[in-house]
């Protein structure tokens, strides 16, 4: 059985986390599937836009606690914690970091709930779009003492502030996701019977953006958060100093004087 679905239609890719019975928890094997996942969105030119989401009542409850009971047997001169700090750095991450820079946009459809490193995880999304009955949940540090992961510390804050980034980490709490959306956590809350054609919705608007847009966004984003104001704007007016003389702009123009829809190349 494969841990991560893929399909492809229309130039959107849909990966499906698929380990229902457990809720999805990123076991090992199912990060490894959906890393390898995540290559083939890259190789495949005709992939516009991504839709990352969960099979059944779950979008991902974050590790596979069954699996870190202690009964296993690390590798000689490790520990439970070194162990999962190396498989965390050489396969978790590049999850997120991945998602990050996938060449194309990604659309997450928050199933139910988001947990834990699953939080990381829908949250590494473009844009992120959660089911009514969805909830997002950081049982971390009250339940088990140990610290957020999956870029929980750094997405959460950047979207929401410190404080009810704290609140989130300590208080024991879930957020639904309607007080997500209002709080500007995720891009919107829908009906969980609308969340799927939603989400494939949002994928093919943003698979017809031109190729390059989804990265000029992130790194424009990404270098307001370490730039000053004078700085930002600089940045600015060089990217567009590239960004005018590209084929993109010429096609928007034409279309925008012609009163028409652009219409870009694929990657």
């Amino acid at each position: 059985m494969a841990l991560v679905i893929y399909e492809v239609e229309d130039g959107v890719a849909t990966l499906t986390l698929n380990l229902p019975a457990k809720l999805n928890p990123i076991a090992k094997e199912l990060q490894v599937e959906l890393r390898d996942a995540l290559a083939r969105v890259t190789d495949d030119k005709a992939v516009r836009a991504v839709v990352l989401t969960g099979a059944g009542k779950a979008f991902c409850v974050g590790a596979d606690l069954s699996a870190m009971n202690g009964s296993g047997a690390p590798e000689a001169g490790q520990t439970l914690g070194d162990e999962t700090a190396d498989w965390m750095q050489s396969l978790s991450h590049p999850l997120i970091t991945g998602l990050r820079n996938l060449p194309v946009p990604v659309v997450c459809a928050v199933n139910g709930p988001a947990a834990g490193a699953g939080v990381g995880l829908a949250l590494a999304a473009d844009v992120t779009l959660a089911g009514r009955s969805a909830f997002f949940y950081l049982p971390f540090l009250p339940k088990l003492g140990i610290s957020p992961d999956l870029g929980c510390t750094w997405f959460i804050p950047r979207a929401v502030g410190r404080a009810r980034a704290m609140g989130m980490a300590l208080l024991d709490e879930r957020v639904s996701a309607e007080k997500a959306a209002q709080w500007g956590l995720i891009w919107d809350c829908v009906d969980d019977n609308a969340l799927l054609p939603e989400a494939l919705k949002l994928a093919q608007r943003l698979a017809k953006l031109p190729a390059h847009a989804v990265q000029e966004a992130r790194n424009a984003f990404a270098a307001s958060e370490r730039h000053t104001l004078d700085e930002q704007l600089h940045h600015e007016s060089e990217r567009q100093r590239e960004l005018i003389d590209k084929p993109s702009f010429g096609e928007g123009v034409a279309a925008f004087l012609q009163k028409r829809p652009p219409v870009f190349p694929g990657r």
